[in-house]
């Protein structure tokens, strides 16, 4: 056993994951980074859909490596007698389940929070909806697609004469993925000091809502509505993206007055300090096609690399526009190990993100890529004190 693992802040912690795309899967992989026992329950002949999703290696889902990291895996068919039997009694050794079935699924199967409770009262149940619990829309199907139309981020998205733009990867899921794992650790140091435990309800639609910041508050205190505005913001400006003389884009940003002004005196246009106008972000934002026509002029007539170095001489705000070819060969990601090697028996060495921060006494660590559907069914359920036998038995009643 190595010292992170020995060390690892939750290690002892037991999770079960009964969830599926993506948001909860992924609360549980955050929890597993950092030392849980997180054991995957799939459906014994329909796994988990990210096995399939996106690109896969002699007939492996790369996805799957990266969202089921950390996990052992279990096949159970709840909605047999036998499969709810044996998934209450996980529940009596587990601290946390993160489930995102339809409202009324585990109840349906009589493994709704009373019967879950009975078995542990200690137990954390982390529900992860597209709607929440209650509502109109609760038993509606819910994914991150529609949060990210519904919250209000896919109105603001994309250029002002252009349509609403949805983003090319799970926003929505990803952040309530953050929420949920934040959540279950708020509930674990409440059951700390109460001794219980208690259900979580996280609805996808929220998360998203509050970090697109104050639009609530400006529409109720001012009835204003933010427009789509491409990559300009109505709080500063310059800040924009703007391509090189050798055909790269990058990307400033000036949200502090005294980064806005260095910038002015970098590209040559010093006299716009002096513009009332430009004392305050949003006077800035107000004449961003000025602000925009000078540093776009003066970016496109130097290369990438001479704009850098420009700007990082003048200790103004700028970065590339990276795709993953760059990410992967960017000096300070590789120093900070944000993208890791993690071995792998079916594929090999596999690079992908690393955990998701790091702690200087108690370290997370990824031990595993995502395993094989099933791969560690026997091993759980022998430790849960069932024999060979009632294990064959219960292949052969489909519950496993």
């Amino acid at each position: 056993m190595t010292a992170a693992e020995t060390t690892s802040p939750l290690q002892g912690l037991r999770v079960l994951d009964l969830a599926t795309l993506f948001a909860g899967p992924l609360a549980a992989t955050m929890l597993g980074d950092f030392g849980a026992d997180v054991i995957k329950v799939e459906h014994p002949t329909r796994p988990d859909p990210s096995r399939g999703h996106g690109p896969s290696k002699d007939g492996v889902g790369l996805w799957w490596k990266l969202l089921g990291r950390n996990k052992r895996n279990l096949t159970l068919d709840l909605s047999t007698p036998e499969g709810r039997q044996l998934l209450l009694r996980l529940a009596a050794t587990a601290d946390v389940i993160i489930e995102n079935f339809r409202p009324g699924t585990l109840e349906k199967w009589n493994l709704g929070w009373p019967e879950l409770s009975a078995a542990n009262p200690r137990l954390v149940l982390a529900r992860v909806t597209g709607f929440g619990q209650f509502g109109p829309y609760s038993h509606r199907p819910g994914f991150g697609t529609l949060a990210e139309a519904m919250s209000g981020f896919a109105a603001i998205t994309g250029e002002p004469d252009g349509p609403p733009t949805l983003p090319p990867f799970g926003l929505a899921d990803s952040i309530a993925a953050l929420a949920t794992s934040y959540a279950v650790m708020t509930a674990l140091a409440a059951r700390d000091r109460t001794g219980n435990g208690q259900v979580v309800d996280m609805a996808i639609i929220e998360p998203i809502l509050t970090v697109l910041g104050p639009q609530p508050l400006w529409y109720d205190q001012l009835g204003y509505v933010q427009p789509r505005t491409g990559n300009r913001s109505l709080n500063n400006a310059p800040r924009n993206t703007y391509r090189t003389a050798d055909g790269s884009w990058l990307a400033v940003s000036t949200s502090a007055q005294s980064i806005a002004e260095r910038v002015m005196r970098l590209v040559g246009r010093p006299e716009l300090i002096a513009e009332p106008w430009f004392t305050t972000g949003s006077g800035r934002a107000e004449h961003s096609d000025v602000l925009d026509e000078a540093v776009g002029s003066w970016i496109a007539r130097h290369t990438r690399e001479d704009a850098m170095a420009a700007f990082e001489k003048a200790e103004a705000a700028i970065a590339p526009i990276y795709d993953i070819r760059d990410v992967m060969e960017d000096p300070q990601y590789r120093a900070l190990d944000s993208i890791t090697e993690v071995p792998d028996p079916e594929l090999g060495p596999l690079r992908m993100q690393n955990v998701l921060f790091r702690l200087s006494e108690t370290p997370g660590a990824i031990h595993w890529a995502g395993r094989p559907h099933g791969a560690d069914t026997d091993a759980v359920l022998t430790e849960l004190g069932l024999s060979g036998a009632e294990i064959t038995a219960l292949r052969t009643t489909g519950a496993l």
